[in-house]
């Protein structure tokens, strides 16, 4: 009986044994955080407000979602940065960030497009700083009434794209001619390998920076003090790393997962969370990566938008991805990693902003989302 099946009958015992409320409690799941998915595009006369009901499902670091919208100026939105959403340990210089930041201007565009809307994007209007995000503005969109505007047919996939977290299926490769269709959805900066050795080399770099991530106690606190554990977590706070299902309702519940254990270095829970992580390192089937010339703020948001486009085209492929991001952070103790993966992905230069992993696994639900009102800071007049 191999470790993951363990876990789950450990999880059915418990759910077992929990009677009553408790029982109840164990199968809830966290219908309110899911809404957003449900609601996108529906009953929204401002154009804005139904591209932005898509764009809040854009894939983000930590599913931080650190959007905030100004509504206030006829015909445009204008982006901000929620700063205390940002993540100091593990993305110092706010890269991460702005690629999501990118992933949501690049969903706003696609819907603004299927419902015949062009969007004009003005990045960083007041100036940038490459050290950390602040309060000035993003960017603005403004919205032109378009009949003519190409629709992207990679929209259709919205609704199934996730980041799939789990360990893929080893027995399924991952095609030259999938990786080829996904090469053609961005323009340029991608690069992608099915090639074993190749696979694994990066299988072995992308695994020891995720041990290295967890076993620094700054990075790891910073992802655990993110935790929602069970509905009524992920419910109140439908952002950071969630756990639901009867499986971790009823751990949480009995007390055999908790904050204070997943820290404890020399606890089980540690050690089968450990276990879990390099798990899906080492059942990468593919890897595909994005490397820009620059580092700028607009070279981020790019790089973002691109991640998007990736994203949708590999869901269109029926196959599984995972941002690998670990090696690609910028605090002290990845230095050596961040230069291997470098070397490896981008020996002539520039910047390595996005590498993920490729394969086949079991569908998953979607990540909880807040509503599009609790991210609108300034409404139409």
């Amino acid at each position: 009986m191999n470790r993951r099946k363990f876990i789950s009958l450990m999880g059915g015992g418990i759910v077992l044994a929990a009677g009553g409320a408790a029982g109840y409690a164990v199968t809830r799941q966290p219908t309110d955080a899911l809404k957003p998915w449900a609601n996108a595009g529906v009953s929204y006369s401002d154009p804005r407000k139904k591209a932005l009901s898509y764009a809040i499902l854009a894939p983000n670091p930590h599913n931080r979602q650190p959007w905030l919208i100004d509504l206030s100026r006829p015909d445009q939105m204008v982006l901000y940065v929620d700063t205390d959403r940002l993540l100091q340990h593990t993305d110092p210089f706010s890269r991460q960030i702005t690629i999501g930041l990118g992933c949501f201007l690049e969903l706003l565009r696609m819907a603004a497009a299927n419902d015949g809307f062009d969007v004009a994007l003005d990045l960083f209007p007041e100036g940038e700083d490459t050290s950390q995000l602040d309060e000035r503005p993003i960017a603005i969109a403004t919205f032109i009434k378009d009949p003519a505007v190409k629709r992207d047919p990679l929209f259709a996939h919205v609704f199934e794209r996730r980041s799939l977290k789990d360990p893929y299926d080893l027995a399924r490769p991952v095609t030259t001619a999938a990786l080829a269709r996904i090469e053609a959805s961005v323009e340029a900066g991608i690069g992608n390998t099915n090639d074993p050795a190749r696979v694994d080399a990066l299988r072995k770099v992308t695994h020891d920076a995720m041990r290295l991530e967890v076993e620094t106690p700054h990075t790891f606190k910073e992802s655990v003090d993110l935790f929602r554990i069970g509905h009524a977590e992920i419910e109140a706070n439908p952002d950071g790393i969630y756990f639901s299902g009867p499986l971790y309702e009823g751990m949480h519940l009995t007390g055999l997962f908790t904050r204070e254990q997943t820290l404890d270095t020399s606890s089980s829970a540690f050690a089968q969370g450990m276990d879990a992580v390099l798990e899906n390192a080492d059942t990468a089937m593919a890897h595909v990566w994005l490397v820009t010339q620059g580092n700028t703020r607009i070279d981020q948001i790019h790089a973002g938008r691109d991640w998007l486009r990736i994203n949708l085209a590999t869901t269109a492929e029926g196959l599984g991805t995972q941002p690998m991001s670990q090696a690609l952070q910028e605090y002290p103790e990845m230095a050596s990693l961040y230069e291997k993966i470098h070397a490896i992905l981008a020996p002539e230069g520039g910047t390595v902003q996005m590498l993920a992993r490729l394969g086949y696994a079991a569908p998953v639900p979607p990540s909880p989302r807040w509503p599009l009102d609790a991210k609108i800071i300034k409404d139409a007049v």
